[in-house]
């Protein structure tokens, strides 16, 4: 029995399929990649019971048979090989030799009867999206999801969708990522999906503007969601619990809002973020006055005291933020100037885009000492 393939193919397959095969398990066939030879394809699947992906690749097999090899091992070897066709053949004793030009590698391969089925998706709701805008909705929230698993549901993004308006949805103890997006007849659902899952969601979707004809189409049920995008599927687990109700975090009494040029004010935060590290934190201290913003801080380190023209609209005041966190909403935001809209020096800020509000980025304020 044997498959031959094309390298290239192969290899775009395995480097998406690898991640979701187990590093360590204690069943060992959870660490493979299960291969189902078929009449003209083979499809290629890894599984770690919280994230699966499965994928096709054509080939020429002259019979049907399914086994599994070790998925690390196997990928370094396709990787490796030379040429532009790839030939598994299966031996009576399951050994696989794996062969391309004049190399000629031996492989034992195992079972497939133990590997794990992939979850059946009966879907309660199902959505086709662009590729384009479902990727830069994830990559401009995705920064903001919690990575301590002491509230294991803030560890995802929260997918919902109510009257007529698609929101993605990110926080942690101290900042919050929304983006959203209008799009008609889209059915109501709300749900989280695990962050590592989206950021293997991310690699695989097509970020090209110009084209607006290629689609990701999701299916989602009451414990799992299938992403289905340019040829492969990915299954994952939901995250179980009740998200917060990030409507109720943002704030609606606004005593002063500034637009500020986002390119000059990454420059500010950089240069300032040169005297902070983790044996020298301190706040950023920011003054909104008289059309500038003054930024300041000082540590250990040095000090160091920055101006930067902005429009200024309200009341005067001084606030202090974290220099990453300000930073992390910086470069996820694609537009060039922002609006922040400040409560109170001790209130949490408001940061949109200054014509709309796809996305709204929430972050707390640091209290700074007299």
């Amino acid at each position: 029995m044997k498959f031959t393939c094309d390298k290239m193919d192969l290899c775009n397959a395995i480097t998406h399929v690898m991640k979701a095969v187990a590093l360590k398990s204690t069943v060992p066939v959870m660490e493979g990649i299960c291969i189902q030879m078929q009449k003209e394809q083979i499809t290629l699947t890894g599984y770690n019971l919280e994230m699966g992906i499965r994928t096709t690749v054509p080939a020429k097999c002259d019979e049907e048979f399914t086994f599994v090899l070790l998925g690390r091992l196997f990928t370094e070897m396709i990787r490796r090989m030379p040429g532009v066709e790839i030939t598994c053949e299966i031996q009576e004793n399951f050994s696989v030799i794996i062969s391309s030009e004049d190399t000629h590698y031996q492989l034992s391969a195992m079972s497939a009867e133990e590997f794990p089925d992939l979850p059946v998706v009966e879907s309660m709701a199902t959505v086709t999206i662009s590729q384009q805008l479902l990727k830069s909705m994830l990559q401009e929230s995705g920064y903001a999801v919690a990575v301590r698993d002491d509230m294991p549901i803030l560890t995802g993004e929260l997918f919902e969708s109510k009257n007529g308006i698609f929101y993605i949805v990110a926080m942690d103890r101290f900042r919050l990522a929304l983006r959203q997006e209008k799009i008609p007849n889209l059915p109501e659902f709300r749900f989280v999906v695990p962050r590592k899952a989206l950021n293997e969601v991310v690699s695989m979707l097509k970020d090209d503007k110009d084209d607006n004809e290629q689609f990701c189409v999701f299916s989602v049920s009451e414990r799992h969601i299938v992403f289905s995008v340019n040829g492969f599927e990915l299954f994952a687990r939901l995250l179980e619990g009740d998200y917060p109700d990030f409507h109720r975090n943002i704030p609606t009494e606004i005593k002063t809002i500034v637009q500020v040029p986002k390119k000059e004010l990454m420059a500010c935060v950089e240069r300032c973020s040169l005297l902070i590290n983790e044996k020298n934190r301190a706040p950023m201290q920011c003054t909104f006055e008289n059309g500038i913003l003054e930024i300041s801080c000082k540590t250990a380190i040095g000090a160091i005291r920055d101006r930067l023209p902005v429009d200024i609209d309200g009341e005067s005041l001084t606030i202090g933020f974290s220099n990453k966190y300000l930073m992390d909403a910086l470069r996820s935001c694609q537009c060039e100037k922002l609006s922040f809209q400040l409560g109170g020096s001790y209130k949490v800020i408001k940061i949109t885009p200054t014509e709309n509000e796809s996305f709204i980025y929430l972050i707390m304020p640091i209290q700074l000492r007299d």
